[in-house]
């Protein structure tokens, strides 16, 4: 393979463990044109994000009979999402990167989920338990608002008033937000032809990567029920 390689074409590594679905693949950027996915992998099983995800690496590396040598470089999701997934996703792309002396550069999931839409004016929601969504509001492929956490019901209030042509995300959340007024698109999680293009400028610009900064929104859950407990055995007094 790597000598079909350009020097305008780069080979990436893609990763997203930012929803319920671990996502990795390896992908083709020409100059111009659209991405080639070479091989792909998807898993729908949060429970297993740190256990199957560098099995996942390896087999999509030997399908497309891509070694570390031909790499260019790793793309990773850094959310939305919860803590642990995210985690996982983020510090397996670091160790790629640092094992392959590789950039590893990070881009927002509803990002790269937002690429069904394909430029039109949308909102972009995933599934952020607790019956809440992530999400961002895209005009012409930019963001222009978010990532955010909300009820499903907020969120709807809060764009009511925008121009969104469309609503990206599960079914189960965006049938209530769109009610009928505008359509919908059904995606739960990015794909990795859309993470590597989401990186693309950076890539081919040369960019140095920033660090690898997660957007949990909100702290993980183990934070909190230690913060409970903590408070439960905290004696009770009189007065505010």
């Amino acid at each position: 393979m790597s000598g079909e390689r350009t020097v305008l074409t780069r080979t990436v590594l893609a990763i997203d463990t930012a929803t319920e679905t671990v996502v990795t693949g390896v992908v083709r950027l020409p100059a111009v044109g659209a991405p080639t996915t070479l091989a792909e992998r998807t898993v729908h099983d949060h429970r297993r994000h740190a256990e199957i995800l560098t099995t996942l690496i390896s087999e999509v590396l030997d399908e497309a009979s891509v070694a570390g040598a031909d790499l260019d470089a790793v793309v990773v999701g850094v959310g939305p999402g919860p803590f642990t997934g995210l985690r996982v996703g983020l510090a397996t792309a670091s160790a790629y990167g640092d094992a392959l002396g590789l950039p590893v550069y990070g881009v927002c999931s509803l990002d790269a989920l937002a690429a069904v839409a394909d430029g039109a004016s949308a909102l972009v929601v995933t599934d952020a338990r607790r019956r809440e969504v992530y999400w961002a509001r895209y005009s012409v492929g930019q963001r222009v608002a978010g990532p955010e956490v909300a009820a499903p019901a907020t969120v709807a209030e809060a764009v009511a008033q925008e121009p969104v042509a469309l609503v990206v995300g599960p079914p189960t959340f965006t049938e209530p937000i769109a009610a009928g007024r505008v359509p919908e698109i059904g995606a739960t999680y990015p794909t990795v032809d859309a993470l590597a293009a989401a990186a693309f400028p950076d890539i081919a610009g040369g960019t140095a990567p920033g660090p690898l900064e997660p957007m949990y929104l909100r702290r993980p859950d183990a934070v909190e029920l230690k913060d409970q407990r903590r408070k439960s055995l905290l004696p009770v007094t009189d007065g505010a």
